[in-house]
């Protein structure tokens, strides 16, 4: 791939060599570097190139570019930017994941860049139009869809665009409206409240009222009545039309072509991946998707030949615009590609030496360029980095399993484990100021039976129901225990045998020698690990060849104890295995021998003095998290990624799968089926299985059931976690309106008169006289300009605004009441003011005057009320975040105020971010790097070193 040095687009020079996006638009034809004040503003008339970089392991960089491609951009433009996306690769040391992303269908991955959502601008570098800021505002109409990432369309203003099945958002100068279809998605709701929040920030400088209107409810709500006269009247919308952009192509059996001079073949093998020739391109159609693969040492022609192969066929098929192409390299392939086949031999993989070969061909090339290459050197060791750990000074509770019972442990033997039996852990602590918290976990044995572990599992689900779901639920076998379950034993020790009677049974039928541990025989125990959540120790054949020059052991020959310390054994080692042989032979007389200074007495137990590795072991490196959706297909699991995910994707209504590579956790959602809820588990093991054939994940990892409300510290570490979003309760639409605006919905009960008498009917009738008021008075009709469109008639709003008080009329008669949906303040930063108070104010400007008149002063008045009293909401913790991001780095503090247990705290700091106060200098000695590298780290990784210091 060098030697694509000499072709090489001065745009792209130093391309990749830090991590975050970078963009370039196809103007005449060249790549142009776009300015990150841009970032996120894609015009249908142009096309773009979008580079990713992350951070993988060892150091390497791994890439993925989009090209994007407008709706109004010429087919000349949407060609270049594929040609240069492949040139782009070739720079990078052509590894790099391309996508064609077509406007209005892009991919998840592209859109989870741009969060909450990408708002497409009309116009284009070429055509010369003006700038949407630069126009006058315009009412406009979105169609919103997507539960965690959102696809925002333009669509008329008129009312024949609205419908029951989608989610709407009409912006206008004053006001933004959500209008929720009857039969809309709840999560879509939820987003749209996102993007509603992201539009009054970016367009209205956080000061324009929002309203939400229920599809079929409540027309005579004043909200509901303005909308509807911004649309000429209420009158019934219809069903959704079909259109060319709801066309979606469903996922085929994929077929396999190979790629040959432009020209391509089909495969009639099954797939798998031996076909795959290291010197070939080919295509892999899976009807909704199509992957080219290319070789590794495949040329760059070869590769845009491949390229333009797949759109030519995506064209000859006549498949739908939603049509996605995404070209892998060899060696780096994505989890939805290696699904597609039988089977996937693990091989090499991103970051091992794939990675290495990648990042010197980059190295070398952009050498040439005379660009600094520091950043592709490969990372130095990084100290070891604790874990977030469960509260200390809980209960401690476990239970062996024998037959079909669980046997209680006494206190003295709490921390052994013999590895032909099961058992089960429950702590029980306190986190902070809640309620008790429990930490629920099976271990498994590697010698024990099937019944063993089938019991111990139903046994523990029994336990979970009678704790109400509260637990968090784990399964762990022995070898792979999680550092927050090792730190609970003050030693933790698995010993050789087993002692339940199913153990002993099997030993017995199989006519195997029994080598369960007992205190008197002769033993030999190696410990490792250095720390409280890594200490293990564990029971090895007694033989010298056992030893280990990096390790300590424990040797037990009868009533002789020995330690002996490998000459590379830290003094925390040495330590520990002081406690270990404590902890097993309380009392005893202990004898310390240091490598090479053995007795005979040490090597006559051990059947002689024989030759040992100074090898030292190491283990697997914990890979960057990834979040998935699942779905069954033909009882087939299939995942989704969730990209760049949040605690905002943790759905109330949904279960998802957290996979950290060294723990597996299937979160659920408070909304989920109580049946969904019980399998759990059975999904995390098809889960596991899946990932073990197509991406190496070890089949014992540890696997968890998380339930919402009841995230332990070592799940939530993985996210920017907020602890007030948990105990909102709700569905995912009632959740977000709260934590955005400060308010909830509030369902007036049909039976009860008081509230129908009282404020239900008097405040729906004001407010549909505060409509009708508004469609009468012409000073009114002035006001509304701005958001009202010329083309609705007179005759029209005073229709709509009747037709709302004639509702009201016939429901106060019939004495009803009915869902009272609130009307939000104009920045939301007085929640306190509830939706009765606003009623009221609704009611007043209906008695005299003009409502739009009364309508300002409650706003002015609700301003003053922020500036005399402490400012809540989403709006004024964007507004108190973008005040401390101009401060932080003009004030700092040293180490010791602003530690989170400092005894001279600091005051009036974002105490979510503590260490962006610290100096340039003492940020450096604190964390061992400079806050340029830290603030690239992913926010999981940031907040584990944070709490290792003390400044989380």
């Amino acid at each position: 791939m060098a030697s694509s040095a000499k072709n090489l687009d001065p745009a792209f020079q130093g391309a990749g060599q830090r991590v975050g996006l970078e963009i370039w638009r196809i103007e005449n034809f060249q790549p142009v570097p776009l300015a990150k004040s841009d970032y996120g503003k894609f015009y249908s008339g142009d096309s773009y190139i979008v580079l990713q970089t992350t951070s993988g392991k060892g150091g390497a960089y791994l890439y993925d570019i989009h090209f994007w491609i407008g709706k109004d951009s010429s087919q000349d433009e949407g060609g270049t930017a594929a040609i240069k996306t492949v040139e782009l690769d070739a720079v990078l040391g052509g590894r790099a994941v391309q996508h064609r992303e077509v406007q209005g269908h892009e991919s998840d991955k592209f859109l989870s860049y741009f969060k909450p959502c990408i708002i497409p601008l009309e116009g284009g570098f070429a055509s010369g139009f003006k700038k949407l800021e630069e126009e006058k505002f315009e009412p406009r109409l979105y169609v919103c869809k997507g539960k965690r990432v959102v696809r925002m369309k333009q669509v008329p203003f008129a009312r024949s665009s609205l419908n029951h099945d989608d989610v709407f958002i009409l912006d206008t100068e004053k006001k933004i409206y959500q209008f929720n279809g009857a039969n809309s998605n709840i999560q879509e709701r939820a987003k749209a409240l996102e993007v509603i929040q992201y539009l009054k920030e970016k367009y209205h400088e956080g000061t324009c009222d929002v309203a939400i209107i229920e599809d079929g409810k409540l027309v005579a709500e004043s909200d509901s009545g303005e909308f509807w006269v911004l649309f000429g009247g209420f009158a019934p919308i219809g069903k959704k039309a079909i259109g060319e952009d709801d066309v979606v192509m469903e996922t085929t059996p994929a077929k396999l072509y190979s790629i040959n001079d432009g020209q391509l073949n089909l495969e009639e093998n099954t797939l798998s991946k031996a076909l795959l020739e290291n010197n070939k391109c080919y295509l892999l159609d899976c009807g909704a998707e199509v992957f080219v693969w290319v070789g590794r040492v495949t040329q760059v022609e070869d590769r845009k030949a491949a390229s333009k192969a797949a759109e030519e066929f995506i064209a000859n098929q006549n498949r739908p615009k939603s049509t996605r192409i995404t070209q892998v390299i060899q060696g780096y392939e994505t989890h939805s590609f290696k699904s597609k086949f039988e089977s996937w031999p693990m091989g090499t993989t991103p970051g091992n030496s794939g990675g290495e070969e990648g990042r010197g061909k980059v190295a070398a090339l952009l050498k040439q360029q005379g660009v600094d290459v520091k950043g592709t050197a490969k990372g130095s060791p990084v100290n070891e980095e604790v874990p977030p750990l469960l509260e200390g000074n809980g209960k401690l509770e476990v239970w062996r399993i024998n037959g079909s019972a669980k046997t209680p442990l006494p206190k003295d033997e709490i921390g052994k484990f013999y590895s032909g039996d099961c058992y089960i852990v429950l702590y029980t602590y306190h986190s902070g100021e809640k309620k008790e918290e429990y930490f629920l976990t099976c271990w498994m044995g590697k010698d024990s039976i099937q019944e063993d572990q089938a019991m111990a599992t139903r046994l523990a689900n029994t336990m979970w129901n009678s704790l109400k779901g509260r637990p968090v639920q784990g399964r762990i076998y022995q070898g792979k225990e999680p550092p927050q379950f090792i730190a609970l034993f003050q030693p933790m020790v698995v010993l050789k045998g087993g002692v339940s009677s199913g153990y002993k049974k099997s030993i017995a039928e199989k006519n195997l020698n029994d080598e369960t541990y007992t205190p008197d025989g002769i033993a030999l125990i190696q410990v490792s690990g250095t720390s409280v959540h890594n200490n293990k120790a564990i029971q090895v054949d007694a033989v010298a060849t056992s030893l280990n020059s990096n390790d300590c052991f424990v040797l037990q020959s009868g009533n002789s104890l020995f330690t002996w310390h490998g000459s590379s054994s830290t003094f925390e080692q040495q330590q520990w295995a002081t406690k270990v042989a404590e902890f097993l032979k309380p009392g005893a007389a202990l004898k310390h021998a240091k490598e090479g200074t053995e007795s005979s007495a040490f090597w006559f137990a051990l059947g002689g003095k024989q030759s040992f590795t100074s090898k030292k072991v190491t283990h697997d490196v914990v890979r960057d998290p990834h979040l998935y959706t699942f779905s069954f297909n033909n009882g087939k699991l299939e995942v989704n990624e969730v990209f760049n995910f949040s605690q905002d994707d943790l759905l109330t209504e949904d279960m998802l799968i957290l996979d950290t590579h060294a723990e597996v956790f299937i979160w659920v959602g408070q909304s989920v089926v109580s049946k969904d809820k019980q399998i759990a588990f059975d999904i995390g093991q098809r889960y596991i299985e899946l990932a073990a054939s197509l991406e190496g994940l070890s089949p014992d990892v540890p696997l968890y059931k998380v339930t919402e409300g009841n995230e332990p510290c070592f799940f939530t570490t993985y996210f920017s976690w907020d602890g007030t979003k948990a105990v909102v309760q709700g569905n995912s639409f009632e959740k977000r309106l709260s934590l955005l605006f400060g308010t909830i919905l509030r369902t007036s009960e049909s039976n009860d008169k008081s509230k129908s008498s009282g404020n239900g009917g008097p405040t729906q009738r004001a407010s549909a006289l505060a409509a009708l008021s508004s469609a009468f008075n012409p000073s009114s009709k002035a006001k509304l300009a701005n958001t009202i469109p010329t083309r609705p008639s007179q005759g029209s709003q005073r229709a709509a605004a009747v037709a709302a008080l004639s509702t009201v009329l016939t429901a106060e008669q019939k004495g009803s009441s009915e869902t009272s949906i609130p009307r939000f303040s104009r920045s939301s930063h007085s929640p306190e003011k509830t939706v009765t108070e606003t009623a009221k104010t609704g009611a007043a400007s209906s008695e005299g005057g003009d409502p739009l008149e009364l309508s300002a002063a409650d706003k002015e008045a609700v301003e003053g009320d922020r500036s005399s009293s402490v400012s809540s909401g989403a709006d004024s913790e964007v507004s108190q975040e973008q005040t401390i991001d101009e401060n932080i780095g003009e004030t700092t503090f040293n180490y010791e105020q602003l530690k989170a247990k400092s005894t001279t705290p600091v005051r009036g700091i974002d105490y979510k971010r503590r260490e962006a106060y610290l100096s340039d200098t003492e940020f450096q000695t604190v964390f061992g790097m400079a806050k340029e590298a830290f603030y690239r780290q992913p926010k999981w990784k940031q907040d584990m070193q944070k709490r290792k210091v003390d400044l989380f």
